[in-house]
């Protein structure tokens, strides 16, 4: 009886020991369960701190906003997103070097439709020295014709322009270099404006003046003018004498050879397609750059060759900017107060026979040369009666 009594009284006590874990497992939760638990609480009162003392000091809406302007799905898109291509640059003046500058500009559209209404413009790109003597007049010549037109002045680095903030030339002078005539840092000076000039989409043609260059008609007249023509106006024609193939030389084959070899005027007017070739042109800018030295006086070669031999089909072959060779030299001859009367410009709008559109036209030229600061009283007597503007 007593060992049957143990046996059931060891068995007893083997249950009430069970009945003890499983109490003490139940009631007594591990220690890492509390210490995530705690942590987990002291995150959520933190977050909870920090969200009201936002809201306090800067408002539900703010929060909401900054959260909302990192997703932005499709059909959110700006409605003037356009505007950064649409739009002419806010100003002129930018840290690009000419290599950034010229990969930039170009850029070129496939679809020709633009999916806004486009106005085509003129760019009016001076290459000058310094000073415009004679802008008096051409602000005259763009009064009234804004949204039509694109100013853009290429100076020495050092010139510091001071024109009034209601003047069409205030701002306009691009980040320029020195160039020096017959070298190609003049080449670099022109295709700098070219590229500049480019950077507004809604650029259409492009004409090279000096600060000696004056409009012999008026805007209308000018704008209708080239906007009508088939062809863009690069003097570029094959001078077999000592100053046009005697300047070829043979190592510019195979991109250029003498039968391709091209002389002409610096003063140019082209369109946008030929306008991109130019600043594109990593063919043949090195073999003239190395191989037409002075006296070679390669901006009376490079473009009238390259733009020949890339699209001959697009060149009328002749300036719209008269000069006068006569009197022999160097450089053309230069007027002044006393050579400014209506009958030299009677004799500059009728003496000349040329073609426009494949037809015999005698409006020849648009633009002259050179014109030196004295001359500007008169030409501004004169301006209304023989120019029209």
């Amino acid at each position: 009886m007593q060992t049957r009594s143990g046996s059931v009284g060891s068995l007893e006590e083997g249950k009430e020991t069970v009945v003890t874990i499983r109490s003490t497992q139940f009631k007594s939760p591990p220690l890492r369960v509390l210490q995530l638990f705690v942590l987990y609480l002291a995150v959520c009162i933190a977050f909870s701190i920090i969200s009201i003392y936002t809201i306090q000091h800067f408002g539900i809406y703010s929060v909401i906003t900054t959260v909302k302007s990192n997703f932005v799905t499709c059909d959110e898109e700006p409605n003037d997103s356009l505007d950064h291509w649409r739009k002419p640059p806010s100003s002129l003046l930018h840290s690009m070097n000419d290599k950034e500058l010229f990969w930039r500009a170009s850029f070129a559209t496939r679809i020709k439709k633009y999916p806004f209404n486009r106005f085509p413009k003129i760019a009016f790109m001076f290459l000058t020295i310094g000073p415009l003597p004679l802008s008096p007049l051409w602000e005259r010549f763009f009064n009234g014709h804004e949204g039509l037109y694109s100013v853009y002045i290429h100076s020495l680095p050092s010139f510091k322009a001071e024109f009034p903030p209601s003047s069409v030339f205030y701002g306009r002078h691009i980040p320029s270099q020195i160039s020096e005539w017959g070298k190609m840092s003049m080449c670099d000076a022109e295709r700098r404006l070219v590229a500049n000039a480019l950077l507004d989409i809604s650029n259409e043609w492009f004409i090279l003046l000096s600060e000696s260059c004056i409009p012999l008609y008026n805007f209308s007249v000018i704008y209708h003018y080239i906007k009508k023509s088939r062809y863009s106006f690069v003097d570029s024609f094959d001078d077999p004498g000592p100053v046009g193939r005697g300047r070829y030389n043979e190592s510019m084959a195979p991109e250029v050879t003498l039968t391709q070899w091209r002389k002409g005027s610096q003063w140019f007017e082209i369109n946008r397609s030929l306008a991109i070739n130019i600043v594109e042109d990593i063919k043949y800018y090195p073999k003239f750059e190395r191989f037409c030295q002075p006296e070679c006086y390669v901006d009376e070669h490079y473009f009238p060759t390259m733009l020949a031999i890339q699209a001959s089909n697009l060149l009328a072959n002749r300036s719209i900017t008269w000069v006068d060779w006569s009197r022999g030299g160097a450089h053309p001859a230069t007027f002044g107060n006393a050579d400014i009367s209506e009958e030299f410009f009677i004799r500059i709008h009728e003496g000349n026979e040329c073609r426009y559109n494949n037809q015999p036209s005698s409006i020849c030229f648009l633009f002259a040369r050179k014109f030196a600061p004295g001359a500007l009283e008169p030409l501004l007597e004169i301006s209304a009666k023989v120019f029209g503007f």
